[in-house]
C-alpha cells in the first residue's frame, strides 16, 4: 500500500510538475505575444508620429508646423510666434478664404497655404512688382520662388497686390473669412497714420460680413511714447485697435499668446535689436537672445454683419 501510494504521489507531483511547467510556457509565450504586440503598436504610433510630423497638405496642423516643407531656422521662431495657438485663435480652418497682408518671406505663408487646403484660398497681398523701391521688387521676387519651388503645396495661393497707399483691392470684396497680418502695422506708419488707416480700410473691404480680423503686432510699453512713425517697431495696443476701429472692425478678442514679459520694448536698435534680427551684432547679444522675440499684443477683430 506504502508503494502505491508513493508511486501514486509521484505520479501526482510529475503531473503537476508538467502542468507548472506547461503553465509558465504558456505564460511565457503569452509575455512574448504580448511584447510583441506592444512593440508593433508601439512601432506604429512612432511611425503615424513621424508620417504626421512629415506631412503637409492633409496633415494636422502640428504636422504642417513641423513638416519638412519648413526649414529649420523658420522652426525655430514656432517658440516665439505661437503659430499653431495664433491660427487657432484667429479661427482660421480648412476649406476657407484667408487673406494674408504682407507675408514677407512666406514664414506664415507655408503654414496657412497647406493648412487651408485644397478646398481653401489664400490671397497673398504683396509689394508691387512695379515698385520703384528695390527691396520690395526683391521681396516679392524670394516669395514667388518660395511659391514656384512647391507647386503643389502652394496650389491654392494667389498673389495680389498690397500698397497701403492705394486704393487698390487686396483680394475680391467681401471674400474672406479671415484677413490677417503679422508684424506689419508699424511698416504702414512710414508714411503716417492716414497710411496705417488706409491698410486698415482694405482688409476691412476684403472681409466678408461677420468675417475676422487677426493681427500681430510689436508691443510698445504703455509708459513709452508712440510716435507717428513707429520707429521703434513697436506700436501701443491702443493705437492699434483705434485704428481698426476706425476703418470699421469691431475688437471681438484679444490674447497674450505672444506676450513676452521679459522685453522692455525699449532698445537701441528698436524690435530689431532682439532676435531674429540682432542688429547690434555680438554687442550684449546673449542678453537679447535670452530675452527672445518681441513681445506682441494678438487681436482678433469681427466685421459688422450689420453696418
Amino acid at each position: 500500500m506504502k508503494t502505491k501510494i508513493k508511486t501514486l504521489s509521484l505520479a501526482v507531483l510529475v503531473s503537476l510538475g508538467i502542468t507548472a511547467c506547461g503553465d509558465q510556457k504558456e505564460q511565457a509565450e503569452s509575455e512574448q505575444e504580448t511584447s510583441q504586440l506592444v512593440a508593433v503598436e508601439t512601432n506604429k504610433a512612432e511611425q503615424e508620429v513621424k508620417t504626421e510630423k512629415n506631412a503637409t497638405t492633409g496633415s494636422s496642423l502640428l504636422g504642417i508646423i513641423e513638416g519638412q516643407h519648413r526649414s529649420d531656422a523658420n522652426k525655430a521662431r514656432n517658440q516665439y510666434r505661437n503659430p499653431a495657438e495664433t491660427i487657432k485663435f484667429f479661427g482660421i480652418r480648412p476649406g476657407m478664404t484667408v487673406v494674408e497682408v504682407s507675408p514677407g518671406g512666406g514664414w506664415y505663408t507655408e503654414v496657412l497655404a497647406p493648412w487651408l487646403g485644397a478646398e481653401g484660398k489664400l490671397y497673398a497681398a504683396h509689394f508691387d512688382p512695379n515698385s520703384e523701391v528695390e527691396y520690395y521688387r526683391n521681396s516679392l521676387k524670394g516669395f514667388q520662388e518660395k511659391l514656384e519651388a512647391n507647386p503643389d503645396l502652394y496650389s491654392n495661393v494667389e498673389l495680389t497686390v498690397f500698397d497701403a497707399t492705394s486704393s487698390t483691392p487686396i483680394a475680391p470684396a467681401n471674400s474672406a473669412d479671415v484677413v490677417v497680418t503679422f508684424r506689419n502695422v508699424h511698416n504702414w506708419m512710414r508714411g503716417g497714420r492716414d497710411d496705417a488707416l488706409n491698410a486698415f480700410k482694405l482688409m476691412h473691404d476684403a472681409v466678408k460680413p461677420g468675417g475676422y480680423l487677426g493681427v500681430v503686432e510689436h508691443r510698445l510699453a504703455t509708459g513709452l511714447k508712440q510716435d507717428e512713425q513707429a520707429s521703434s517697431g513697436y506700436m501701443h495696443e491702443k493705437y492699434v485697435i483705434d485704428l481698426a476701429e476706425e476703418a470699421g472692425f469691431k475688437l471681438l478678442e484679444r490674447s497674450q499668446i505672444n506676450a513676452n514679459p521679459k522685453d522692455t520694448t525699449d532698445h537701441p536698435k528698436g524690435v530689431w535689436t532682439l532676435p531674429p534680427s540682432l542688429r547690434l551684432g555680438d554687442e550684449n547679444r546673449e542678453t537679447y537672445l535670452e530675452i527672445g522675440e518681441s513681445d506682441r499684443m494678438t487681436l482678433k477683430f469681427v466685421k459688422p454683419a450689420t453696418e
